[in-house]
């Protein structure tokens, strides 16, 4: 072995040190330790090992695991000296680095009372005109929210969720959170609010409802699940355990699916759309909802397709924002249209713009154009004509 590959082979043994140490101060076992970086446990006895090394966005994860323990690690001996020391007293002797830490950290959880949108300046995002004004201007002065975010699909939706949560984590306003998605968006959730906003939510299957309460555990403050996986009667069962505390929000991810629909005068109710009345509130003694103790307080349903062309969907989805307010299609109706701007917005592509005021997207363009159709292509449009006037 060459002088360069024994170098580089102290350096992976050192660095494997270095996440081993960290892991039992964080009194971690190594499947438990994967789990907090969302790799498996075989890369954590890689890293620990010097056979392989972290990647840039594990590193970044790594660090900022070190900096929450160095903090904790503070806080306590803060606490420890409290107890011991009867009388005031200065100790220089202390860690600098501690001591600005626990400083940092104090001046951090008053930030927002000297900058309103102190969430945007720790998170990593620059959010556009359009996502402050939804979280800044319509949702956070709510209390309770009730409100259908409806934008163009690329708005960033989940950025405007995620600034909001933060926000109000740091005003104390919440202390739960559930997001409820499909199924092919959890990771992606957990993915962009971890990355860009450090919010630690932990994705919930149906395998761990098995023999134990997700929700209700110490990990169960942040969650987000599939709908139909919380439809399921042995994770709902799960969220009506005596153990699961209240949650104070509740986002819904592509809500339209959230369907119901009135037909000769009766509301068909789909199992996602009981769900959602059932977490919400909005169910009736018939329906799952007698099952749940509690509803939410602060409710968030996101859709860039609000309507559909159905009003009686689109009825049913003002309506689990809030059954009292909205309990008949006619009320709904005849709700205020600047009332109904405090609890919905919508704006499409081509209202959207970036921090400069230009066009954030492409001006779309809808034309026709003409072409010559073979003897056989024409025959196939001629009879699919004729079908579609005269017999369908």
């Amino acid at each position: 072995m060459n002088a360069t590959a024994t170098t580089l082979t102290a350096v992976a043994l050192d660095l494997g040190a270095n996440i081993r140490r960290l892991r039992l101060s964080l009194n971690l076992t190594q499947e438990q330790f994967a789990n907090r970086l969302s790799v498996t446990p075989l890369t954590i006895i890689r890293w620990e090992s010097g056979q392989s090394k972290p990647r840039r966005l594990a590193l970044e994860r790594l660090r900022e695991l070190e900096e929450s323990e160095l903090i904790a690690s503070a806080r306590n001996r803060l606490k420890t000296l409290a107890h011991v020391v009867s009388e005031p007293s200065l100790d220089f002797a202390g860690n600098p680095d501690a001591v600005s830490a626990v400083a940092e950290a104090y001046r951090l959880v008053y930030g927002h009372q000297f900058n309103p949108a102190f969430a945007s300046e720790i998170s990593r995002i620059h959010p556009l005109p359009h996502q402050r004004i939804a979280v800044y201007k319509h949702m956070l002065p709510q209390d309770p929210l009730r409100f259908l975010l409806a934008d163009d699909a690329g708005a960033g939706k989940t950025i405007m969720t995620g600034l909001y949560v933060r926000e109000m984590l740091l005003r104390g306003r919440i202390q739960r959170a559930l997001i409820v998605t499909p199924a092919g968006l959890v990771g992606n959730w957990q993915r962009e609010l971890r990355t860009l906003f450090r919010l630690d939510f932990r994705i919930v299957s149906g395998d761990d409802a098995r023999g134990a309460n997700p929700f209700g555990s110490p990990h169960g403050d942040f969650v987000i699940v599939s709908i139909d996986t919380l439809a399921s009667e042995r994770t709902f069962a799960a969220m009506c355990g005596a153990a699961t505390k209240p949650y104070d929000l509740v986002v819904f991810d592509e809500a339209h699916k959230l369907s119901a629909r009135t037909r000769n005068f009766r509301i068909e109710k789909t199992n996602r759309y009981k769900l959602a009345e059932a977490l919400l509130g909005c169910g009736t003694r018939q329906s799952r909802s007698s099952g749940l103790r509690w509803e939410a307080r602060h409710r968030l349903l996101l859709t860039a397709t609000p309507h559909m062309g159905n009003d009686s969907a689109y009825f049913n989805l003002w309506r689990l924002l809030d059954p009292n307010l909205f309990s008949t299609a006619e009320a709904c109706r005849r709700f205020p249209m600047e009332a109904q701007r405090q609890h919905f917005i919508r704006r499409t592509k081509e209202e959207i713009l970036d921090l400069e005021g230009n066009p954030l997207f492409r001006e779309r363009t809808c034309d026709t154009f003409s072409y010559d159709l073979s003897p056989g292509e024409q025959a196939l449009y001629d009879a699919t004509t004729r079908y579609l006037l005269d017999s369908y």
